[in-house]
């Protein structure tokens, strides 16, 4: 038998591109626990669809044109106080989210932008 997809005009690779996206409150996501940019965001440049368990959460995270310096080779002693920085101000809730990915945007923040 062959196979619906040449039918709809769809190859293998889109049809489970499709297939494995998540729909949540009308935002697209590639499934959970992905975070994805969201440009059009008027306040936070991502978002993610958490998900621990049964708990499904929408976070929103990192704040829109912000200057974050995620890690790389010859960075200043600027950008290395700035993250430092970063991780003691929000420690308590990167640890929550460590334990509970549907807690924190710190944790996703950490996780992506530091």
């Amino acid at each position: 038998m062959a196979s619906p997809l040449p039918l709809l005009g769809v190859g293998p690779s889109l049809f489970l591109e499709v297939l494995l996206a998540i729909t949540y409150r009308g935002e697209r996501f590639e499934g959970y626990n992905k975070p994805k940019r969201t440009p059009k965001h008027p306040d936070k440049s991502h978002a993610v669809l958490a998900k621990q368990g049964d708990k499904v959460r929408l976070i929103r995270f990192g704040l829109q044109g912000a200057e974050n310096k995620p890690p790389r080779k010859g960075e200043s002693e600027a950008d290395k106080a700035k993250r430092r920085s970063f991780k003691a101000r929000f420690a308590k809730q990167i640890a929550a989210g460590r334990k509970d990915k549907t807690a924190s945007a710190a944790y996703w923040s950490d996780l992506v932008k530091w």
